[in-house]
């Protein structure tokens, strides 16, 4: 489970303190198929790394009985003057699993051949998303975080994304902030609207779009 309770987070901007999120409440069960809808800039990504850890909230408190990812294709935190088979063994020391027999894994899946050895400072943008999504699947954590859609690579290497987490892994819970509503509609059972800082929850799609539009429009 995750438990976010009055979650509040702010920033210090040249204007003063801006507040995206205003006491925020929700919980994701295990297996759960959660959807945050917003338009951009409405506080998606902040949700992401209040979720995953990467920042603590300006008040309120998360309460995690579950293992969550960190969002899925990120590669922000990998150290580009390494290769990627450093970062991979880098990635596995942090989770304490062995990397001997996930090397084969992440070469082919990834499709990175002997570029897997090579710095990533040289990788494209596209390398290093594949890359990413490679390594995040080798940690079987309870639960996922997608930020917007995946679309790692081309249509080919996309539809092998889509069975690797949504059919390998569907009995994980899933947590995909988004504003394609479509993307979330087919892989989520319970909505939620971000808009001016709340969090809205609704257990019937239409409902939840209806709100959004209205929220879109009045924003």
């Amino acid at each position: 489970m995750i438990r976010l309770h009055d979650i509040c987070k702010s920033y210090h901007t040249s204007q003063g303190q801006h507040e995206v999120l205003k006491n925020v409440n929700v919980t994701v069960e295990r297996g759960q198929k959660v959807g945050i809808l917003g338009r951009n800039g409405a506080g998606k990504s902040t949700m992401i790394r209040l979720l995953s850890g990467a920042e603590r909230p300006t008040s309120g408190s998360i309460e995690r009985t579950m293992s969550v990812s960190w969002p899925l294709a990120f590669g922000g935190a990998f150290q580009t003057t390494l290769t990627g088979y450093d970062n991979l063994r880098f990635i596995c020391r942090i989770y304490g699993i062995d990397p001997t027999d996930k090397v084969e894994y992440v070469q082919e899946f990834s499709e990175l051949g002997s570029y897997l050895r090579e710095p990533m400072r040289i990788y494209s943008s596209g390398m290093r998303a594949r890359l990413a999504f490679a390594l995040s699947m080798l940690i079987e954590f309870d639960c996922f975080l997608i930020d917007e859609v995946v679309s790692v690579g081309d249509a080919r290497f996309h539809e092998k994304c889509q069975r690797e987490l949504f059919d390998k892994r569907a009995d994980r819970a899933l947590i995909i902030v988004s504003h394609d509503m479509g993307y979330v509609r087919e892989h989520c059972s319970k909505l939620c609207v971000l808009s001016q800082g709340h969090l809205s929850s609704f257990d019937d799609a239409d409902e939840a779009y209806e709100f959004y539009h209205r929220a879109i429009h009045l924003q």
